[in-house]
């Protein structure tokens, strides 16, 4: 069974640059060009799909000027990232409210995701300003004012509904939990947790995901 969609918990960047006596901030950045690296992996390695979990909607309690420099990266790097993918026609999709966020970063998040629109390569996915109850918490309230609360229609209204399901959730740091992550596409996704922080992957890295994946007997309650 091949792994379609990935998804990734990118957590220990402010402990990486903590331990080394970096300042936050480039901790971030060098997760930022790890995400780069990973993306690249992951085409090469015939993934379809890749999310990563970038700033969650718990993340706002963090400190004013961190959650000012998170937002400030984003609207660099969103564009960034969208740019080298619609050249290598890959896609770009962001999960996530849009509460909160400034308009300027809703007008990057909406430019890039029209760019990238029409290609038809690796789809890489931002949860930004994401939380697993909000998202469906979102969609059945959509789901009931059409009168109509099942499981099909809370999925046909999640963020960006043509994204499939995980299948698998790699979480770095050694922490071992999803936080929030995926609830909904999630609910059969494998679980890897690796001790590495995030700013220490590596593109081989995503190889060893795979073949982790390969040995999962994915029965789905059968």
């Amino acid at each position: 069974m091949s792994l379609v969609h990935l998804g990734i918990i990118p957590d220990g960047n402010r402990r990486w640059a903590k331990e080394r006596g970096l300042p936050t901030i480039d901790g971030h950045k060098r997760g930022m060009d790890k995400v780069e690296e990973l993306i690249e992996a992951a085409a090469d390695a015939q993934i379809q799909y890749i999310t990563f979990y970038i700033f969650s909607t718990e993340n706002w309690s963090r400190s004013e000027a961190e959650v000012s420099y998170l937002m400030k990266m984003a609207d660099t790097y969103i564009m960034k990232f969208a740019k080298k993918l619609a050249a290598k026609n890959g896609r770009l999709v962001v999960l996530g409210s849009k509460n909160r966020i400034s308009p300027k970063l809703v007008s990057t998040i909406e430019k890039a995701e029209k760019l990238t629109e029409d290609c038809t390569g690796i789809t890489a996915c931002f949860c930004f300003n994401y939380g697993g109850e909000q998202e469906i918490a979102d969609a059945a309230a959509i789901a009931a004012k059409e009168g109509d609360i099942t499981p099909e229609t809370i999925r046909k209204h999640l963020y960006h509904p043509e994204v499939p399901n995980v299948d698998m959730v790699v979480r770095t740091s050694g922490e071992e939990r999803t936080s929030g992550f995926m609830l909904w596409r999630g609910a059969y996704s494998e679980l890897m947790f690796v001790k590495k922080y995030f700013p220490e992957m590596e593109a081989g890295d995503i190889e060893t995901i795979l073949a982790e994946y390969e040995k999962r007997n994915r029965r789905f309650g059968k």
